[in-house]
């Protein structure tokens, strides 16, 4: 979303941003229904985390963490 974005500047100062149509729609969509933003903004955090944390581990190494963990 808002890949494709224009800057209207008036004297060296951005003063608008132009984005496509399609894109304005499903912001105006997503702003104005308060459930689906917060499922949303979950996500970019879940996407976020994900690319910090690169540790990944198996369904059973994940299991005897939760078993033991204080090992």
């Amino acid at each position: 979303m808002l890949d494709t974005v224009q800057i209207i500047k008036d004297r060296d100062e951005a003063r608008f941003a132009v984005i496509p149509y399609e894109e304005y729609l499903l912001l105006r969509e997503l702003l104005s229904d308060q459930e689906r933003l917060a499922d949303y903004l979950d996500y970019l955090h879940a996407q976020q985390v994900k690319a910090e944390d690169t540790a990944r581990f198996s369904l059973e190494e994940a299991r005897r963490m939760l078993e033991n963990p204080n090992e």
